[in-house]
C-alpha cells in the first residue's frame, strides 16, 4: 500500500540528469569566475566538460515559494585548456534547483548572505 502511494505522489518529480549536469557545469564556472576576480587573475577561456553525473539524494525542497530540490552526489570532469587537458573523477557536488511555475524550466538557486540577511540568487538553467 506504502509503496503504491509513494509511486502516486512522485510521477512528475525528480530532476533529469542531464539538467544535474548542467547545473554542476554553471555552479562549477560562476566559482571559477569569482576566484578569478578575487585573485585578480585573467584565467585563459576553457572547456568544462561534466561527465558521469550519479545522483545520491534529492530532498525536495521550497525556494521562493516554488517547488526546488536540494541534489547531491558525484561527477567526472574534463577541462580543456589551450595546450592541455585535465580530467578528475568522482568530485562530489550539492546544488540547489527550482523548477518554474509553468514547468518548463529550472533555475539553479545559491544562497547568499549579504548585509541584509540570507537569500535565494537564480539563475536559468540551458
Amino acid at each position: 500500500m506504502l509503496v503504491g502511494l509513494l509511486t502516486a505522489c512522485g510521477g512528475n518529480s525528480g530532476v533529469p540528469k542531464n539538467l544535474v549536469g548542467k547545473a554542476i557545469a554553471l555552479q562549477v564556472g560562476q566559482t571559477q569566475q569569482q576566484l578569478s576576480q578575487q585573485l585578480k587573475l585573467s584565467l585563459p577561456k576553457s572547456a568544462l566538460n561534466i561527465d558521469r553525473v550519479n545522483i545520491a539524494t534529492q530532498t525536495p525542497v521550497t525556494i521562493q515559494d516554488l517547488p526546488s530540490y536540494k541534489v547531491t552526489g558525484t561527477y567526472d570532469f574534463t577541462l580543456k585548456l589551450k595546450t592541455r587537458e585535465a580530467t578528475q573523477s568522482d568530485n562530489p557536488f550539492e546544488v540547489y534547483v527550482q523548477r518554474q511555475r509553468e514547468g518548463k524550466t529550472w533555475r539553479l538557486a545559491q544562497q547568499q548572505t549579504n548585509e541584509n540577511g540570507t537569500g535565494w540568487v537564480t539563475w536559468l538553467i540551458e
